[in-house]
Formats: C-alpha cells, sequence, structure tokens
C-alpha cells in the first residue's frame, strides 16, 4: 500500500515544536504535516518521567492509528528525552525522529567555546541530556541553564515586553560575565524568543537551535523509508490540533507558524 501520501505528525507538549514544523514545511513543502499541541497537560518539563512517557505515547499512538501518520517528530526536548527510545521499540517500521539541544553545533564552532544551554528542568536532568552534554564538555566549557516558566511565555503568546525582558534578564545575568560564545535554545519553544534572548545576552552571542537538523534527518529516514511524497507540484497543507478545549490556541498556533 502507498502510505507516501499520508500527513506527517508533529508532535510537542505545546506549541514550540511549531519552531520544528516551519523547517520541516520549508524543507519539504510538498508534504502535508499534522501538528498536535498537548497544551492541555503542558508544561512537560516540571512532570515525572513516567507522565511525560505516558502522554508521548498515548498522544503519537492516536497520530499514527487515527490520523495514519507516515512519520512522526516529537518536537518537544522532554518528550525526546522520556518517550523515543520506546516509541521506536513500539513502532519500529515509523521514520520518528526526536530533538536535542544543539550542543555540538554551539561547542564546535570555535576555540575555547563557553556555550550556556538553556533547557526544561526535566531536559537537563535526564540521561540523554548528561551523555549529550558528556561527548563535548572535553571541546568547551558548557554551563547548564534550567528555565522553569520559560515556555509559558510562548504558550500565553508574549513573545517580548518589559516581563519578559526582566525573566530573562535574572536567567541570564549569572552567566553574561562568564564571555559566552554561544547560547543553546534547548526547548524548542525557546526559538520563538531568539529576538527577546538576543537583546539580553546581546550581539556578539551567537544563539543555536536544533529546528533545521532535526527536519533533515526525518526526511533522510523517510526517503530510506520510501514514504517520501514523490509529486514535487503538490503543495502541502498543515493541520493544526491542540488537546487543550480553547479554540483560541490553535488560532494561536497558527500565527506562530506564520511569524
Amino acid at each position: 500500500m502507498d502510505i507516501s501520501k499520508n500527513p506527517v505528525a508533529v508532535f510537542d507538549s505545546g506549541m514550540g515544536g511549531i519552531s520544528v514544523l516551519r523547517e520541516m514545511a520549508a524543507l519539504m513543502p510538498n508534504e502535508d504535516f499534522i501538528y498536535y499541541g498537548d497544551s492541555a497537560n503542558a508544561p512537560y518539563g516540571t512532570k515525572t518521567l513516567e507522565e511525560v512517557r505516558r502522554l508521548t505515547i498515548e498522544h503519537i499512538s492516536r497520530l499514527l492509528e487515527d490520523y495514519k501518520a507516515k512519520a512522526v517528530a516529537v518536537a518537544c526536548n522532554t518528550a525526546t528525552s522520556a518517550a523515543v527510545k520506546k516509541l521506536r521499540q513500539l513502532y519500529p517500521d515509523i521514520p520518528l525522529v526526536g530533538v536535542e539541544p544543539a550542543i555540538k553545533p554551539a561547542v564546535l564552532a570555535c576555540e575555547d567555546a563557553r556555550v550556556l544551554v538553556m533547557a526544561t528542568p526535566m531536559t537537563i536532568r535526564e540521561d540523554k541530556f548528561q551523555k549529550l552534554e558528556h561527548l563535548y564538555d572535553q571541546e568547551g566549557e558548557i554551563y547548564e541553564l534550567p528555565c522553569p516558566g520559560l515556555m509559558e511565555f510562548v504558550e500565553n503568546g508574549v513573545l517580548s515586553g518589559p516581563e519578559l525582558h526582566s525573566f530573562l534578564q535574572n536567567l541570564l545575568d549569572p552567566y553574561l560575565d562568564k564571555d559566552l560564545t554561544g547560547i543553546v535554545l534547548g526547548c524548542t519553544h525557546y526559538p520563538f524568543l531568539r529576538k527577546a534572548i538576543q537583546e539580553v545576552a546581546g550581539p556578539d552571542i551567537r544563539l543555536y537551535d536544533g529546528g533545521r537538523g532535526t527536519a533533515m534527518e526525518l526526511l533522510r529516514r523517510m526517503k530510506l523509508a520510501g514514504v517520501d511524497r514523490k509529486e514535487t507540484d503538490h503543495k502541502g497543507e498543515i493541520s493544526f490540533l491542540n488537546s487543550s478545549p480553547d479554540p483560541a490556541l490553535v488560532d494561536r498556533e497558527k500565527k506562530l507558524f506564520s511569524l
């Protein structure tokens, strides 16, 4: 059965994964996508591993079974850490990718790198993150910065303003005297706050996120499985879904995508 015309599912704990969806839609304009945000249960970054794993598997299973998704991107660092390994065991034939903080390009970008990684508390404490950091901690100085409360600004549609600026200033101030060379945006919500983070960090610190790399890896896996859409003249469509009963959240998802 030809499933190449089936949609690609992109999942996140809320709206942050739209930053990854935008990269995927740009790279694969002929593919149809379903975006599902679990805003009713956000944030994931302060939940237990077991809670995040259960929620992620539950929603991905529904996207595969009810919406016949041919491939899946878990566009949430926290959900990736908690559930991607188990999902690959459950669905070995489905092209499936997660996301991880862009530590490698940030550390290898220059000699004597000093890199701050902003992420949710759960992402930072999980083994997956710690193993990734350990791979590159001999290449430069890496600082971990848990950011509870930051993704909620994106969920609430606050991408600028004095409240966000003050919040970021309090987070980043202890690290701005370390002559940072880069900041890794280790949550898919944070690219939407790129401008605000850059303003607080200063123009000389480069910001990194893994959205483009995730999109390229999913396309590679889809081609390997032979499920990439072959009609290059097809204009892909995007459907937005959210677990919250508030209809305004789907409108906010669409607005974020169009930024």
